[in-house]
């Protein structure tokens, strides 16, 4: 464990004032079946290529929701309300779809059938659409589907030395989150159509699979998880060497990558590229480390030139308990969690501790809550609530310093309810939406799937709007669509050839 042999050096009050936190939202657009939405993104919300806090994901039904940097827990919180106030405003005026509230899929077509992201008829809006192409060709469009949240996250005067160690620190204690948060144990039959797994039917109906004492099965091996990327042996030790192992899977070829190609026979683009990956974004991680990009500018480059800004945290399952899939709780718990992450003593990783984590990701993903499971630490067997709880023990002095500065004792607070989580496992997301599965939707998770993200539809619909608040989005909107078209407008030369020119190595630095 990587536990402190002396007391933590915390910051000051006015650095911890400043923490900086940012979240983005993946949810699906559904119809009132509970099937995905295959209609375009709908127009009001402007350009998915321009908009500051509403763009798609991976899939055009695919909604990403996105707040700035904020100081404030509940001015982020606040800002979330608002992009998703106005974003399901603009929905119901069209029709009956919703966001569907679950990490884990609704009801899917047939895997081509799902519709890629499209961003207009720019060189770089062409690129994200090949890119998706890409993503399908490689991994299958239906995992491409699994939402979550990402949470960004800063703390000022931090160097990126000092945001490796965090990231070092995230990953061995990373089990913690996804005992305490995650919330998808189950998901649909469609999901795993043609696909091995080890899941079993809940209850007899066979309306869900799941496994018992599973907390995330998005994080497990069905969700986010790439045989060709494991052979990716990402190091965390440092910038250089994170750049290094990054840049040569984007540049090194892959047989089965080369063999698909660039373009197929008709001309029309597979991927953007053949190597073991097409850009930055699709390796998968946990945690990542992250620097605001130029126009144009490949995220390595950033990194490269100006070091880390902020890290993001990956591995957060949608609550389907919460009308915006997270609440001010969950985030203080992960300030200070990765409060804790940054200043611990954070030795180097190796690639057998890489492998470890590996491992201990995938028991507590489909195994979580089993009791009594054991963790491996080094050479030794460790349950999981022992580990859990003393990393939960050496984080009371930090929840403590936040509260000072913040003048509140929500940090604490946060805490306690986490410590309580991993005495009473029943109280997790996971459990709790097996047992309401179970109790209340006849063990159908499409059904319970469909009943909470109607329920968050209404709350958030019934919170007060004002005519100002409608006007400055419709503004937001009709601003994002100009600027796509700008960017339309000034684009030269082929796409060919923007294309060869974005991902030509030297552009990475």
């Amino acid at each position: 464990m990587n536990s402190t042999s002396k007391p933590f050096s915390l910051p000051a009050a006015e650095r911890l004032v400043s923490i900086r936190r940012g979240i983005e939202k993946e949810g699906l657009r559904v119809l009132p079946s509970g099937s995905l939405a295959l209609t375009p993104h709908p127009a009001a919300l402007g350009s998915a290529l321009t908009h500051p806090h509403i763009t798609t994901d991976y899939s055009e039904s695919q909604l990403e929701l996105i707040t700035g940097a904020r100081v404030g827990v509940e001015e982020c919180l606040q800002e979330l309300q608002q992009v998703h106030q106005y974003t399901l405003h603009s929905m119901a005026q069209l029709g009956e779809e919703t966001i569907w509230a679950s990490s884990m899929p609704c009801h899917l077509p047939t895997d081509e059938t799902i519709p890629l992201g499209r961003y207009g008829a720019s060189h770089v809006g062409r690129s994200k659409s090949v890119y998706r192409m890409g993503l399908g060709h490689r991994y299958g469009r239906r995992m491409q589907t699994i939402s979550g949240i990402h949470y960004n996250w800063s703390l000022p005067g931090v160097s990126s030395e000092e945001y490796f160690a965090l990231i070092r620190n995230f990953r061995r204690n990373a089990f913690v989150l996804l005992y305490l948060f995650g919330a998808s144990p189950a998901l649909s039959t469609c999901f795993v159509d043609g696909r091995e797994h080890r899941l079993q039917p809940l209850g007899d109906a066979k309306k869900a699979l799941h496994l018992p004492y599973a907390t995330s099965l998005r994080m497990g091996r069905l969700g986010y998880q790439s045989d060709a990327q494991a052979s990716i042996n990402v190091s965390y030790n440092g910038l250089d060497g994170y750049a290094h192992s990054l840049h040569q899977a984007l540049t090194q070829p892959y047989p089965a990558y080369e063999q698909l190609g660039v373009r197929n026979p008709g001309g029309d683009y597979n991927q953007l590229g053949t190597s073991l990956l097409q850009i930055e974004n699709e390796f998968y991680g946990t945690i990542r480390p992250k620097r605001t990009v130029h126009s144009g500018e490949r995220p390595l480059h950033a990194l490269r030139e100006r070091g880390v800004e902020y890290v993001e945290v990956r591995l957060m399952d949608l609550d389907p308990f919460e009308p915006l899939g997270i609440n001010t709780s969950t985030m203080r718990m992960l300030d200070v969690f990765l409060l804790h992450c940054l200043l611990s003593d954070s030795p180097d990783d190796s690639p057998e501790e890489i492998t470890q984590l590996k491992h201990n990701q995938h028991l507590v993903a489909e195994r979580g809550r089993e009791p009594g499971l054991q963790l491996q630490r080094g050479s030794e067997s460790v349950t999981l609530t022992d580990w859990a709880n003393a990393m939960l023990s050496e984080c009371v002095p930090l929840a403590a310093a936040l509260d000072a500065a913040h003048a509140t004792t929500a940090y604490s607070e946060a805490l306690a309810l986490a410590q309580s989580r991993v005495a009473q496992p029943h109280t997790t997301p996971s459990a709790r939406v097996l047992e309401q599965m179970r109790r209340l939707h006849g063990n159908s998770f499409a059904q319970f799937g469909l009943t909470q993200s109607l329920w968050a539809r209404d709350q958030l619909l019934s919170l007060p709007w004002s005519v100002q608040d409608a006007e400055r989005f419709a503004q937001m909107a009709q601003t994002s669509v100009q600027a796509q078209q700008a960017i339309e407008a000034a684009d030269t030369g082929s796409f060919e050839a923007w294309r060869q020119r974005y991902m030509d190595p030297a552009a990475l630095g």
